[in-house]
């Protein structure tokens, strides 16, 4: 047993999401959103070390001496895996290390809107979910991926930085690949993956324009791409899509998309009312005829006025969901204000739960 499992059991048991270990300040979890001392005194420099180095291998020890920073997964037996990221600061060493569950939660444990479980039915084109670090991808991601392997007969190749959920086989076959170990790069991954007869391929993040192409390239194949970006809402996904490319090629992607595109699931998670844990906001884009011209034309100031009317389809804005959620009681009127993308509409209730 290393040293820092004894940090990382406390994480789990009090329903925490991340340690921060940081030379010179006092290790901390994260639990609700809210960061914990877990004790007074700070975390020495020498004591970071003598946590972290342990759990890193030959070549991760290497990585961060050339780049001052590194990627990788550690496994506490009988408790969970961890998504961990090590690097250093003025202080010394530090850590943050993302609780990872030992199995992915299914779409009705999440409680997925119908419309989440539908874009797993399509068998070809390109699905997005989006949102700012800790909104909860990943957790979706697997989740879609476990409903594939159940109702899919074929190939699912997952690429990831690090792997996070660990996919046993079920109706599927199962390959994961983990960058800095199994293949350099997502954009070296996914051209080999094309060569290997994938059904559905995850991408874990599309952080740069090979990626992203590739990607479109692959779901105009006719191969099924789950994928992430880091970006607030289904218009600014598209939009930072389609801007990632030379202004020559622009028309060009938007065209692809229109056709490839089959919808975007923007989240972000939010405390819940009384403060017992954190609840999702979706917003959910289906690329419907009338979406997808939008895409064409890039006209996507009239995407939201298109979502609002497309909830036969599943759709819905991120302030809609707020304001379902609110409706309900889950929220309160502080937590969808602070959320929601046009405030002024929230002011009322806020000020009211104030």
């Amino acid at each position: 047993m290393n040293q820092i499992d004894e940090f990382l059991r406390p994480l789990i048991a009090r329903n925490g999401s991340d340690l921060h270990l940081v030379a010179g300040q006092p290790p901390r979890i994260r639990i609700y959103g809210a960061l914990n001392p877990l004790r007074s005194e700070p975390l020495g420099k020498e004591e970071a070390q003598e946590l972290l180095i342990p759990i890193m291998s030959a070549q991760m020890r290497k990585d961060f001496d050339e780049h001052d920073s590194c990627d990788f997964a550690h496994s506490v037996q009988d408790v969970a895996r961890f998504r961990v990221n090590v690097f250093r600061h003025i202080g010394g060493m530090g850590s943050v290390m993302r609780a990872i569950p030992s199995q992915a939660r299914t779409l009705d444990e999440l409680k997925m809107p119908a419309a989440v479980r539908n874009l797993c039915r399509h068998t070809q084109g390109l699905i997005l979910v989006t949102g700012k670090t800790g909104s909860g991808k990943s957790t979706t991601l697997a989740a879609m991926i476990d409903e594939l392997n159940k109702t899919l007969n074929g190939h699912i190749l997952t690429i990831e930085d690090p792997i996070e959920f660990v996919h046993e086989r079920q109706q599927c076959l199962i390959s994961q690949r983990e960058l800095g170990i199994h293949t350099p790069s997502f954009a070296s991954a996914l051209h080999s993956g094309l060569r290997e007869d994938p059904d559905v391929i995850l991408v874990g993040e599309m952080r740069d324009l090979d990626t992203i192409s590739i990607a479109v390239t692959a779901a105009e194949m006719g191969i099924l791409v789950l994928g992430t970006l880091h970006t607030n809402g289904a218009a600014a996904t598209v939009d930072r899509i389609v801007n990632s490319f030379p202004a020559n090629k622009q028309n060009h992607v938007r065209t692809m998309l229109s056709t490839s595109l089959r919808g975007v699931v923007s989240q972000q998670l939010v405390p819940r009312n009384g403060g017992e844990g954190l609840v999702a906001a979706l917003e959910i884009m289906v690329n419907t005829p009338a979406v997808a011209n939008i895409i064409r034309q890039g006209k996507l100031d009239q995407l939201e006025t298109t979502m609002q009317g497309g909830r036969k389809d599943g759709m819905t804005t991120m302030d809609s969901a707020l304001k379902s959620l609110l409706d309900k009681g889950t929220i309160t009127g502080e937590a969808a204000y602070e959320a929601a993308i046009e405030k002024r509409k929230f002011e009322d209730v806020k000020e009211n739960n104030a």
